[in-house]
């Protein structure tokens, strides 16, 4: 999986899972502050991303993901 495909699947899920507008969804956006999401919803993402990539997230891994490319990122080291 590349960077891009990626992407694409966080942003596929953002906008399935919290009805985020497409347009929003950029690299740099930031969770909490640009897309509203909360502790409750990074959980969901936790779940889904486990779901996707057949590996256990742990909290720890998603402690630091502040921004869409940090949640890329993490889809790419479970991808590894």
């Amino acid at each position: 999986m590349d960077r891009q495909q990626a992407f694409d699947m966080v942003k596929s899920d953002l906008i399935e899972i919290f009805e985020i507008e497409e347009e929003t969804i950029t690299p740099e956006a930031t969770l909490m502050d640009d897309l509203g999401l909360d502790s409750i919803d990074g959980v969901d993402m936790m779940v889904r991303m486990q779901e996707r990539t057949g590996k256990k997230v742990t909290p720890d891994q998603f402690e630091d993901v502040r921004t869409i490319s940090d949640l890329v990122d993490l889809v790419l080291v479970l991808h590894a």
